[in-house]
């Protein structure tokens, strides 16, 4: 037992000299500005007295293993730094890749986003701005000024309290002054300190099935120094029930690049949105029954329920029938207190149209823009969501249990072929999402359900509760569906989503848990 202590001593005195090593070979590449960067993004996570008198990136190492930061076994944060510098190459030294610490900012990053901004900011001011902020500061400033970096100088306003994470009045005023392009970066900060906030507020009321997944205990040491909101940790108590303790949940790693481009549609009114379902099962021709369909329209009717919207289904409705309920519902004044609008439509189709019950096509562009900024005003700059499980070309040789959404198999197509781009309103805030690419049929289980569809709500009720946005949630509907093939493995689809939305649309996480 002797020689086993002695062999682990060994081994992990190995281990140790190795990282060390490793943080000597890092700092032998840094220049005195990268040193400087660190020390500028560590202020929030280390004592400020301590950080003023580091020389070196070995002094900051030191710094950081003391406060417990950096150890052999955990490297990310300097990963983060060095990524946040632009030091890709050193990443190597550490095991890690450029995508891989992109891959983990989300979870594992720790410098504020207060700390990003500023520091991109100070990346983006040349010389000359530097001179010209100097000089609209110089009753600020001590007497006995030297010209120093940008870094220096926003460290010089935060310890005159000129400066803070909630308070960028006077960085505002400067950017305009010296460079309007500036301000971009100081908007984005405060949009996402926003969006943290509403987070956090969203969790208070988080329903009672998220639990187990979002609230997680964490030790008071692995807090550190206990930042406020948009610094890496967030503290929020949320009640677990009435009989328990209050538990904390810990937010961290918001990234301020991933947050930039993450702007979502104002999905918080007092009503969701009016969801429309269209469901053509029976046809007066040639065209077969589309047995299945009723088991969508269901399904639909109960996710979108959950989701917060008010649901009307309309069965086997010709194509006048159509045009007609779109123009009635374009016109709906309580459009306005909305958050969204989502139309479901359910029938036989070909390239770009769909099928009413009289087996007269209406084109999907067609009925999408009944609901334009012009044609219906109260849905101006608001997401408007269409799902079509119809074929949008000529029917392929059935198996048993599936059947194709398209015209009979002896009637060639002969409608011009109309790519989902092309079916989509030329303007803002629209999303189309098509059960299969133009020119293929799409296939419906005659007991289960098409497959689209019964692989949207599947995702919507999974993903949903998890905050993915809705381009997110098609994606995973691409992969299911491409998976898919029929009993005998001859037969696959691939859906189709196009869109012109602007931001994210993410739905509130329903209080209720989803429908089984």
């Amino acid at each position: 037992s002797g020689r086993e202590t002695v062999g682990s001593s060994n081994m992990e005195c190995d281990f140790s000299l190795k990282f060390h090593q490793q943080l000597l070979l890092i700092d032998e590449d840094l220049v005195s500005e990268d040193v400087a960067a660190l020390k500028f993004l560590c202020v929030d996570l280390l004592p400020f007295k301590k950080l003023e008198h580091a020389k070196s990136a070995v002094d900051i190492f030191q710094l950081l293993m003391a406060e417990e930061y950096l150890n052999e076994e955990d490297t990310f944060l300097l990963a983060e730094l060095l990524y946040r510098i632009k030091c890709h190459s050193l990443l190597r030294k550490l095991g890690y890749t450029k995508e891989k610490v992109q891959e983990c900012l989300h979870e594992r990053g720790r410098v504020s986003l207060y700390r990003q901004m500023l520091y991109e900011l100070s990346e983006n001011i040349t010389n000359e701005m530097l001179m010209e902020i100097i000089f609209l500061l110089q009753n600020y400033l001590p007497k006995r000024w030297v010209t120093l970096s940008t870094l220096e100088l926003l460290i010089l306003l935060e310890k005159q309290g000129l400066l803070a994470e909630d308070n960028v009045q006077v960085l505002e005023e400067i950017c305009m002054k010296v460079s309007p392009d500036l301000l971009e970066t100081v908007n984005h900060y405060k949009r996402a300190k926003a969006c943290v906030t509403s987070n956090l507020n969203s969790l208070r009321d988080m329903p009672e099935y998220l639990w187990p997944h979002r609230a997680v205990q964490h030790t008071q040491s692995r807090l550190g120094n206990g930042k406020s909101i948009c610094s890496y940790v967030a503290l929020l108590h949320v009640p677990m029930n009435s009989t328990e303790m209050m538990k904390p949940v810990l937010l961290e790693g918001f990234s301020l690049s991933f947050l930039q481009k993450m702007t979502s549609y104002k999905m918080d009114g007092p009503h969701r949105g009016f969801c429309l379902i269209f469901n053509n099962v029976c046809f007066d021709g040639s065209l077969l029954e589309r047995q299945g369909s009723c088991k969508d329209a269901e399904e639909l009717e109960r996710v979108f329920t959950w989701l917060g919207l008010d649901v009307t289904t309309y069965t086997d409705r010709t194509s006048q029938q159509i045009e007609e309920l779109m123009r009635t519902w374009q016109n709906v004044q309580a459009h306005k207190d909305r958050d969204c609008f989502v139309c479901c439509i359910l029938s036989h189709g070909e390239s770009g149209a769909i099928y009413g019950k009289d087996e007269k096509l209406i084109s999907i562009r067609r009925i999408m823009s009944h609901f334009t900024a012009k044609e219906c005003p109260q849905l101006a700059e608001k997401p408007k969501l269409f799902f079509i499980q119809a074929c949008q070309g000529k029917e392929i040789q059935r198996p048993v249990y599936v059947e194709a959404d398209a015209q009979n198999p002896s009637l060639p197509s002969t409608q011009h072929s109309v790519s989902p781009s092309e079916s989509i309103p030329e303007e803002a805030d629209f999303l189309l999402g098509m059960a299969t690419i133009d020119g293929y049929v799409s296939f419906r289980h005659i007991k289960q359900g098409a497959w689209y569809i019964q692989a949207l709500c599947s995702k919507l009720k999974l993903l949903v509760p998890r905050g993915e946005d809705i381009l997110s949630i098609l994606t995973e509907v691409n992969e299911d569906v491409g998976r898919r093939v029929d009993r005998l493995g001859t037969k696959k689809q691939m859906p189709q989503p196009a869109y012109t939305l602007r931001r994210k649309l993410i739905f509130p996480i329903p209080r209720d848990p989803p429908p089984s």
